[in-house]
């Protein structure tokens, strides 16, 4: 009965320790891929890579019409707004 019995927790030790290596072993189809992903998306957020290296300014509006327009937006956080009325439904008054 005593051989059986070391039999089966032999059995038991080897079937225990195997799985304890296999959480070890390497994963060499994962490893080749590794940050793959996140270097794609990197990549995909670059629209010009060389962008800082061009020294042609951006053509666009003229000074005088750029300025006016950042003064009327900055102008429109500092004045009323208005009374209009809100957009949500149903207040509960008559």
């Amino acid at each position: 009965m005593s051989t059986a019995r070391n039999r089966l927790v032999s059995a038991v030790l080897a079937i225990a320790s195997a799985s304890l290596l296999q959480g070890c072993s390497t994963t060499p189809r994962f490893d080749k891929h590794f940050g793959d992903a996140v270097r794609a998306n990197l990549a995909a957020q670059v629209i010009d890579p060389d962008a800082a290296a061009n020294t042609n300014p951006a053509a666009g509006m003229d000074g005088a019409a750029a300025r006016a327009s950042h003064e009327r937006y900055q102008r429109s956080f500092k004045e009323n707004p208005g009374t209009e009325r809100p957009l949500i439904g149903g207040s509960g008054t008559k």
